[in-house]
């Protein structure tokens, strides 16, 4: 996997062959062909590879966060790509532009659903604390994943907005004004 991802990040997901993968792994094309199948295959693999590891990053970040506040800037810091060609945002473009069976959509959409719960978990922590507004959780949630991927967008494509500002304060920004609580009188 971590060949893979080495090889997609100097090649790019739509560039990189079999064989540059098995090059990097010391193993044959034939050995990765026998484990995946086809390069969709292994794409999609090393996809859920990659949000797993991504996933345990930001655990143990918000493990140690002070407040849900922290916890949402991490949320937001992780969600976002870093940088114009992010190597793992690369990949979920590749992937997603793929045709994929039941299974593929399946798996494509435990990876969403993974993000979207964590969101919420932090909602609901958030809430209780009182330190967030009550808002509808599962409606902020689609609001607030389809504005990260339409800023993910804009950063991948490398739009001039992003190279001054901070896309990741731009978002937690926004975010943070619909989750301010009321004023008490």
């Amino acid at each position: 996997m971590r060949a893979a991802i080495s090889a997609i990040a100097e090649k790019g997901a739509a560039g990189v062959r079999m064989s540059d993968i098995a090059a990097r792994a010391g193993m044959s094309t034939g050995h990765i062909l026998y484990h995946f199948g086809k390069k969709d295959r292994l794409l999609l693999e090393v996809l859920v590879w990659s949000e797993a590891d991504l996933g345990s990053r930001y655990q143990q970040a918000a493990d140690q966060a002070a407040s849900p506040a922290e916890k949402l800037a991490l949320f937001v810091r992780f969600y976002l790509p870093r940088h114009q060609g992010d190597e793992r945002y690369a990949l979920w473009t590749q992937v997603l532009a793929q045709h994929h069976d039941d299974e593929g959509r399946h798996l494509l959409t435990e990876l969403s659903d993974v993000w979207e719960e964590r969101l919420e978990a932090v909602l609901l922590e958030g809430r209780a604390s009182g330190r967030f507004a009550d808002v509808d959780t599962a409606e902020f949630t689609i609001r607030a994943v389809a504005m990260l991927n339409g800023l993910s967008g804009d950063i991948m494509f490398g739009r001039p907005r992003w190279l001054h500002a901070s896309a990741d304060a731009f978002a937690l920004a926004a975010l943070e004004r619909e989750l301010r609580p009321p004023a008490r009188p």
